[in-house]
């Protein structure tokens, strides 16, 4: 069954009567048999639960503190689960899916999918792309009146989605569109504000010319000119102190001290070092006295040039207060009024671009909306032969069946065109057509849903499908009809079902027998068995005659199992 999902095995603990249960599945139809009340739409339950189903903790078993649900699931790597578990960030490297659940005395619930936490909406956001749970009180998709133009279009297939594809392209550019005009009218004086904050400011911080590092430099200078009378008065002093003045100079003086050393050093060399210092001092004072000379010939005092200096640090402190910390966030703030006011002026001069591009959006729309309109009323009359042909087949040849439209107002449109789509049913001649989840008959409607399920599963295909005695109230004849139908099903998709009919029974592929009774504490408990061979045989006679079983009641058994391996056949 590659590229569908199979649910392979569930774990339940501690939920309602059953204490500890686990039940491996295959592919194909598996029916669930057993008396009334000894535990099989339980088991439907737990699923339903595990696929994000609406906890209580009336589910709890008495006694315990908790229940705890397990499933495992396989999945096509590509598929639809595939995709969601990639949307939640959940891994799933070896194709399968474990769904757990716990409920809690308090009402609290922690649910897991493959070991990550995640919540309840998670989960059944999940939990229905795994399985699809039909009871005749389940308000299930083929319910749902706004699922059914999705059921038409994925019935015609790719005629339709090519058409729906440009669509869907010309609808996001509609709602971008109108977006953009609602947002500049409604906001008409809010936006021209903001243009004009914008403009304003962009033109302060281009005017500034600044460059990124200058503020700094302008620090050291404005230091330097700031300091300029001590800086001077300090170089003159030291200059005469190293040069001295006209009656005495102290380098001079140096000068003799060195000359005086020279004169004895070849006397003895002890005055040699003493000699060396003294030069290199006289040398070194030298250089100082020249390299303050030249400092003092270019320092010069430009009062001018400090009040041009402050004023530059004046603005640039300024900007800072307004639009960021430093030259380079005021830049980058630059940067991004920049191009919004970009846009906006763009927006500005193509305000009238706008009507204009809606208006032929608009246009586009509604010739494509027709195009759809025109493919699925076709494709609708093509659903409803189909559908006719499968309730003959369930003996409900007298009910009709029909796709009704309904047209949107003039220019108005939705994501999937310009029309709603809904499934009506006649199930009796001379009645009105009503909707179809008006339909009162358990019976009734639970074939209708058999014949619609039928249809689509072929094109889904990809659920484990769960019938919860969708058989009531059925017999003979059309129990026969039904059990064909499932099998069929079962083909496509994976097929559960709990059952009261021994034909139903006996055309599954493997048949569970769920039981209850009393333990040793007086506990009501459940338990369930794979049946085959004479324990089917059994149970299928159980089935058709009640709690007496006979010789006949077993031949009919039998001779049902041969029938329904025959039918399987063909």
């Amino acid at each position: 069954m590659g590229g569908t999902v199979l649910l392979k095995e569930i774990s339940i603990k501690d939920f309602a009567i059953i204490d500890n249960l686990s039940i491996n599945f295959e592919s194909g139809m598996t029916a669930l048999t057993g008396e009334t009340g000894a535990g099989k739409s339980i088991i439907i339950d737990a699923v339903g639960l595990l696929a994000g189903g609406r906890g209580s903790q009336h589910f709890i078993r008495t006694g315990a503190n908790k229940s705890i649900l397990q499933g495992l699931f396989d999945i096509p790597h590509d598929g639809t689960t595939a995709a969601k578990l990639d949307e939640f960030g959940i891994d799933h490297d070896d194709d399968s899916v474990i769904l757990q659940r716990e409920l809690f005395k308090n009402g609290r619930n922690i649910c897991r999918v493959n070991g990550m936490l995640v919540n309840t909406n998670t989960l059944k956001k999940i939990g229905e792309t795994l399985v699809d749970i039909y009871g005749q009180n389940e308000h299930q998709t083929l319910m749902q009146s706004d699922k059914h133009i999705l059921l038409l279009d994925e019935f015609i297939g790719s005629k339709l989605k090519d058409v729906l594809e440009k669509y869907q392209l010309q609808y996001h550019l509609y709602l971008k569109l109108k977006k953009q005009l609602a947002n500049k009218n409604q906001n008409e004086k809010e936006w021209a504000q903001r243009l004009d904050m914008l403009q304003y400011q962009v033109n302060e911080i281009e005017n500034a010319d600044l460059i990124d590092g200058e503020e700094e430099k302008l620090v050291a200078e404005k230091n330097s000119l700031n300091n300029f009378q001590t800086i001077n008065q300090n170089l003159n002093q030291a200059l005469t102190n190293i040069e001295g003045d006209d009656n005495i100079s102290p380098l001079d003086m140096i000068g003799d001290a060195m000359s005086s050393i020279e004169d004895i050093e070849e006397l003895d060399n002890s005055f040699t070092s003493i000699s060396e210092n003294i030069k290199s001092a006289f040398y070194m004072l030298q250089d100082a006295s020249k390299e303050i000379s030249n400092q003092m010939d270019t320092l010069e005092f430009d009062s001018n040039r400090l009040e041009e200096v402050e004023a530059r640090l004046s603005t640039i402190y300024e900007l800072k207060h307004k639009y960021g910390d430093s030259i380079r966030q005021i830049l980058a703030y630059y940067e991004k009024i920049s191009a919004e006011l970009q846009e906006m002026q763009s927006e500005e001069n193509s305000g009238s671009d706008l009507e204009i591009q809606l208006r032929k959006c608009i246009s586009d729309l509604n010739e494509l909306g027709g195009q759809l309109t025109e493919i699925r009323h076709q494709g609708a009359k093509k659903l409803k032969n189909k559908i006719q042909q499968q309730l003959s087949d369930l003996y409900m040849d007298k009910t009709e069946f029909e796709v009704h439209f309904k047209q949107l107002p003039k220019d108005t449109f939705s994501s999937k065109g310009v029309e709603t789509v809904e499934f009506y049913i006649q199930t009796n001649p001379g009645e009105a057509m009503q909707p179809l989840n008006k339909v009162a008959s358990g019976g009734e409607l639970s074939r209708i849903m058999l014949a619609l399920k039928t249809i689509f599963s072929k094109l889904q295909g990809v659920t484990s499908i769960i019938f919860d005695e969708v058989d009531t109230g059925v017999s003979g004849r059309v129990a026969q009809a039904i059990a064909e139908k499932i099998h069929h099903i079962s083909m496509k998709s994976q097929a559960l079902c709990i059952t009261h009919l021994p034909q139903v029974a006996a055309m599954a592929d493997h048949q569970y027998y769920i039981a209850k009774h009393v333990d040793a504490n007086n506990r009501t408990e459940t338990s369930i068995e794979l049946l085959s061979g004479k324990s089917r045989v059994k149970e299928l006679a159980r089935m058709l005659a009640g709690a007496t079983v006979t010789k006949l009641a077993i031949d009919h058994a039998e001779e049902l199992l041969k029938l329904a391996d025959a039918e399987k056949h063909k």
